[in-house]
Order: structure tokens, then C-alpha cells, then sequence
């Protein structure tokens, strides 16, 4: 029998403070994000996390060797299920719930439950032993060594989980999540570990360190909380995108390479019945059904051609439906296939109005071929109104209505992922004395010549655009403060570089220049609207001083 020692003053604060942090943690994430599934498995997980400093710090409050045998059971039965816990919190965050059917639940909660009934039937002492007929002091038996055993094994089956999850991710992100919360289950084990070791195995011979095993839940918990607010484990566009997924008309199933079903939408039930770990076989499926076209060549590309779109339709039985099946393959980062989206598209009532359509086509022939020359015509019409609503008549770029929709969306990507970018506002120097002395005709030309200067020296991600009369401005994505302060004096010395003929006399042209550069770490954006205005209010502040120290010349905005 081992013993374990621990002073009551000394015992009392540490857990109960740590059960507090674990209780705000608690209520943050109930708080501040929608419940889903995942929500769910771990908030019950965190429920169980909080019972053990609860019942560590309640055996110190009381007398009674009841109500402290009671605390204690409280602690070691959340510890019982801490290991279960972790292990389908794993499973869900890995999207591998699925192997959590009943007969592999009641597998995966077994020995979990033989440690819960171990320290509550505690037989003979098996499990804790008190000194001096009181708990605050208490001798550990066999049934407390089998639960440490149990405990870690749990943990080593769901770090193999984990490592299989990471190395199957496809995103930064994902990756990012699993190891933030890869890095909590290791605290989590690191400190129990060392609990054992100081508290319980070397307590005769080292001083007892109280909340070793309380700490280690809260570090591994903050790990947990960080991995949700700031990779986003449970963000609203994911279960957007599930919702959609699961409520589509279109049937949907994901398999791997192997034909292993990853996940199936409940528009796949009227075509046929499978669940995820299911096999699915095209071969099998499509023996007993009429296809429309050669089924052969279909199924040899099918086999042979993993990477492949393939489309083929089939009719399902005495039913007569039609049925378009289309295959798309999902692609590793070196375009090998690593599964497929089979999507199934009940096109029958499609099919029914075209073979009405082509009982017709033959009245109709003439006349459709008018109808496709009108519909050509008013596709360019169409494409011409198109281009005139997004660019300068006179210029032939885009506008400022076009530009500020595009940024909308840029910014907002930018400021996402991070991706520094850059904004000139430039205008034509002394433009009005130049209208006023050569007349609108040269005036226009002036502007044209000056923005086919500019468009010589952008590349083709760049968006430039007329922001009013002789006024200007060019959007630059990836482009930081050194680089647009290069890429400015290129233009600079292009449109310096351009000249305007006006009959005999040779026109001369500068521009005045200001620069807006958003490099920071994290930029957050709460209205994209008011972000752009004051962007823009830097930029022509900028430029109002380029103006006013003599023109000619690029300064660069204050930052933000």
C-alpha cells in the first residue's frame, strides 16, 4: 500500500481556485458559441474535468469521513470517465464519430465503467484505504493502480487517433486545431504523471505539492478553449456548410480511395442505403440497373482513372427515374486522388421535357435557331453592358463603383488570411490650367495618355481604377510597403516619361501620389464599409500633402 500525505490549508486553495477557471472556461464557451454535437461532447467533457479540483477541494471541508469518502468517490469517478471523455472528444473533433456505434461505445466505456464501480464498491480497500478512520489522509490499493493503467491507455489509443487525423488534414487550419489540442492532452498527461510520482509514489520522502493534477486539467482545458476561438474547431461556417451538405435534394456520399464511405447526406436515401464505414462498390451498385450509354467504359474509367470527372446517367428499375451520376476527385497538394464526391441527381423530370422537347424539335427547328441568334446577340448585348457598368468610358478602366465592390470582398480576405496589401490615390498635377489652356480635347487625352502609363507598369492582379475627373487609384494585393514603394516610382517615372502633343506645343505630365500600406500581423475588421472610407481618407490625406510640398512627388500615408 502506498500512502499519500497532504496538508489541509495547503490542499484547500489551489484546487478550488483552478475549479473556478475551469468553471469561467465553462461558461465562456456555453456563452459565446452555438451548441452543436461537437459542443456538446465537449462541454460534457469539460463537465468532467471540473468534478475532480471540485471534489478535491470539497474533502477538505469537512470532518465527516462520509462526506469525505463521498468528495473523494466525486473525484475518482470523473477521473474514471476522463479517459472515455478524451477519447470521443477525439473521435469527434477528427470527424471519426461514426465509430462510435452502440456495440463500440459500450467497448469504449467498458473498462471506464469497471474503474467507476471499483471505486464506488471500493471491496475490502481495494481501491483507497483511510488513516485513522479519515480520508484527508488515505492509502491507495490495486483497484487505484488498475484505473492509472486504464487512464493511459486511453490516452495512447486517442494520440493514435490524433496523429492518424493530422496526417490525413489538408488545411494549415485543421492541422493547427489538432495540434493545439494534441498539446493539451500531452499537459494533461504530463501533470497527472508527475502528480503520481510526487504525491502519491514519492510522498513519504518529498513535500506534498497540492493541484498538480488540477493544474494539468486547466492547462490542457486552455489549450482546448484556444484551439475553438482561435482556429475556429466549431465555427458557424462549417455547420453552414454540414446543414447544407445533409439537406440538399442532391444525393452525396464521400469516399476515400478505397471506397470507404467518410460521409453520406440524407439525399442519398432514396437511391440506395449506406452508412459511414460502409464500402461502397460502383460495380455493385450499377449491375442490376439499365445505363444509358456504354456501362463498360464507364466502370473501366471508374477503376483506372481515380483522378477523373466522370458523368453517366442510369435509369433505376421498373420505376423508370432517371438518374445523372457525377464523379469528382478530391486531390492531395500533389494532385494524387485520396477519395471522391459521387453526387446522385434525380433528372427526371428533366429528362421528361426533353424527349417532350425533341418530339417537338422538328416544328420548332427554324424557330429555335432564330431564338439562339437572339439569345446570342443579346448574351454580347448583354456582356457590352457589362463591361460599360464596371469600366471608364474614356479610359478603358474600371470605375469607382466597381473598385469598392471588389474591395469589400478583397479587404475582407486580406484581413483573413493576413495578406499585406497596398492602395495608390494619385491625380493628374495642374490638370485644370492644363484643360483651361489646351481645351477638354487635350485635357482628355492627357487623362487617357496618363492612365495607359500607369496600366504599363501594373500587374494583371492589380486593380486600377478612375476615382473621379483626373483622380485615380490603384488596389495591390500582396504587396507590402517596400514593394509598392517601388512599384510607385515605376509609374512615377513612366507618366513623367509620357508626353501629350498639343499641336506644336509638347504637354508635359506629373502626377502627386498617396500611399496606403496595411501589413499588420492581425487586421480585424468590424464594418468593411466605414474600414474603406477611412482608408481612403488616409490615402487622399496623403495625397493632400504630396500636393502641397510641391507635386511630383509620393508620400505615404500615417498608419491606421
Amino acid at each position: 500500500m502506498i500512502r499519500e500525505k497532504v496538508s489541509r490549508l495547503g490542499f484547500l486553495r489551489p484546487d478550488f481556485l483552478l475549479f473556478i477557471c475551469l468553471f469561467a472556461l465553462f461558461v465562456s464557451v456555453v456563452a459565446l458559441h452555438r451548441i452543436s454535437q461537437t459542443h456538446k461532447v465537449y462541454l460534457a467533457f469539460h463537465f468532467v474535468m471540473m468534478l475532480w479540483p471540485l471534489g478535491q477541494f470539497a474533502v477538505r471541508t469537512t470532518d465527516f469521513p462520509d462526506f469525505q469518502l463521498f468528495y473523494l468517490n466525486l473525484s475518482f469517478v470523473a477521473l474514471s470517465l476522463l479517459g472515455p471523455g478524451w477519447l470521443i472528444f477525439v473521435l469527434f473533433l477528427t470527424q471519426r464519430s461514426h465509430q462510435l456505434r452502440s456495440w463500440r461505445l459500450g467497448v469504449c466505456l467498458a473498462p471506464a465503467l469497471v474503474c467507476v464501480a471499483s471505486v464506488v464498491w471500493n471491496p475490502g480497500h481495494a481501491f483507497l484505504k483511510p488513516v485513522d478512520g479519515m480520508y484527508d489522509q488515505r492509502e491507495y490499493g490495486t483497484l487505484f493502480w488498475l484505473l492509472t493503467l486504464v487512464q493511459f491507455a486511453y490516452f495512447f489509443y486517442a494520440l493514435i487517433n490524433m496523429f492518424q487525423a493530422i496526417r490525413t488534414v489538408r488545411t494549415s487550419n485543421e492541422r493547427k486545431q489538432l495540434a493545439t489540442t494534441l498539446v493539451g492532452m500531452f499537459v494533461l498527461t504530463l501533470f497527472a504523471a508527475i502528480d503520481l510520482m510526487v504525491n502519491v509514489l514519492l510522498s513519504d520522502w518529498l513535500p506534498i505539492i497540492p493541484g498538480l493534477m488540477s493544474l494539468g486539467i486547466l492547462l490542457s482545458d486552455i489549450c482546448f478553449v484556444v484551439a475553438i476561438y482561435r482556429y475556429g474547431m466549431f465555427d458557424i461556417l462549417s455547420m453552414a456548410q454540414r446543414d447544407l451538405f445533409h439537406h440538399i435534394a442532391i444525393g452525396i456520399v464521400v469516399v476515400d480511395e478505397n471506397g470507404k464511405v467518410l460521409e453520406v447526406n440524407r439525399g442519398a436515401a432514396p437511391f440506395f442505403r449506406l452508412s459511414k464505414g460502409d464500402r461502397f462498390e460502383m460495380e455493385k451498385y450499377l449491375s442490376p440497373l439499365q445505363m444509358q450509354g456504354e456501362v463498360n467504359e464507364f466502370l473501366y474509367r471508374y477503376r483506372h482513372h481515380p483522378g477523373e470527372r466522370m458523368r453517366t446517367e442510369i435509369t433505376l428499375g421498373e420505376s423508370g427515374r432517371h438518374v445523372s451520376i457525377q464523379i469528382s476527385p478530391v486531390l492531395d497538394h500533389v494532385r494524387q486522388a485520396i477519395g471522391r464526391v459521387i453526387t446522385f441527381h434525380d433528372v427526371t423530370e428533366l429528362r421528361k421535357l426533353v424527349d417532350e422537347m425533341n418530339r417537338k424539335n422538328e416544328a420548332l427547328h427554324e424557330r429555335n435557331l432564330e431564338l439562339i441568334a437572339i439569345q446570342e446577340e443579346l448574351f454580347r448585348v448583354n456582356q457590352k453592358l457589362e463591361q460599360m457598368a464596371v469600366t471608364d468610358s474614356l479610359t478603358g478602366c474600371y470605375n469607382r463603383r466597381f473598385l469598392m465592390n471588389q474591395l469589400e470582398h478583397e479587404v475582407l480576405l486580406n484581413a483573413r488570411h493576413r495578406v499585406p496589401f497596398s492602395v495608390f490615390l494619385f491625380d493628374i498635377d495642374y490638370f485644370k490650367q492644363i484643360n483651361d489652356r489646351y481645351g477638354h480635347v487635350i485635357g482628355d487625352e492627357v487623362i487617357r495618355a496618363t492612365s495607359d502609363a500607369v496600366r504599363s507598369q501594373l500587374r494583371r492582379t492589380d486593380i486600377f481604377a478612375r476615382y473621379g475627373g483626373e483622380e485615380f487609384t490603384v488596389y495591390l494585393p500582396h504587396t507590402n510597403r517596400q514593394q509598392a514603394e517601388v512599384l510607385a516610382q515605376r509609374i512615377m517615372q513612366a507618366v513623367s516619361d509620357n508626353v501629350v502633343q498639343a499641336g506644336e506645343e509638347r504637354v508635359s505630365i506629373t502626377i502627386s501620389m498617396g500611399i496606403v500600406s496595411e501589413e499588420q500581423d492581425a487586421l480585424y475588421i468590424d464594418n468593411v464599409k466605414e474600414y474603406l472610407r477611412e482608408l481612403f481618407s488616409r490615402a487622399d490625406a496623403a495625397l493632400y500633402i504630396a500636393k502641397n510640398e510641391g507635386r511630383n512627388r509620393v508620400v505615404y500615408a500615417q498608419s491606421g
